[in-house]
């Protein structure tokens, strides 16, 4: 018997997460995503949150990029080319700017203002660096009772280096996956940034 078209089995369809009402972006600074400093998957990275943020200001969510002010001498030392945020910042009273001292992007900023004030209840996560402050504003984020949501392919790291008598080098996307696994089974890690889906949050 011959194959026919439309005997050729449906195409999968994953269907969406729950929609959240806020994206946070995480140090998604020009010395991370570029140049020879660059985290191995800055590319994707960039791909997943320039897609991430198009679709969250299209549709109403609150959007916070969050800048890491790193010490003098850093990458990301304050008002180098390499502490400026990779993606433009679009004009509007739902976008902000918040700059961090500490890897949480909670600890000593506005961050916990901004998002009860627009009555945010979910929030997605995404950026750099996985194991450090991606997964420390989640993990504060679940401990005041959002729902949370780090895309599997929207945050990234370094590799681990290699220490004698101890391992190997780690490699960045094993990093990446046991960052957001150790944050339990509150989060939603396995989500790609394509399934996330957004809302504008209910007041604000």
């Amino acid at each position: 018997m011959s194959q026919h078209a439309d005997t050729a089995p449906p195409a999968t369809h994953t269907p969406a997460t729950p929609p959240v009402d806020a994206l946070i972006v995480v140090d998604v600074q020009t010395a991370f995503v570029t140049g020879d400093g660059a985290v191995p998957a800055a590319a994707r990275l960039v791909d997943r949150t320039t897609d991430l943020l198009a679709r969250a200001r299209r549709d109403g969510a609150l959007v916070v990029h969050l800048q890491n002010d790193g010490p003098p001498g850093a990458e990301d030392e304050p008002h180098t080319p390499g502490w400026e945020l990779h993606h433009p910042v679009a004009p509007g009273p739902r976008e902000f700017v918040i700059r961090k001292p500490y890897d949480d992007g909670f600890e000593e900023t506005r961050l916990g203002v901004v998002l009860s004030d627009a009555g945010v209840r979910a929030i997605a996560v995404c950026g750099v660096m996985s194991e450090m402050c991606v997964q420390a504003t989640a993990r504060t984020a679940l401990a005041r009772g959002y729902r949370v949501v780090v895309p599997h392919d929207a945050h990234a790291t370094q590799d681990v280096p290699a220490a004698p008598g101890i391992s190997e080098v780690v490699p960045a996307a094993t990093v990446s996956r046991v960052a957001a696994y150790a944050l339990g089974s509150d989060a939603e890690v396995t989500v790609r940034a394509a399934e996330v889906t957004f809302a504008g949050p209910a007041a604000g």
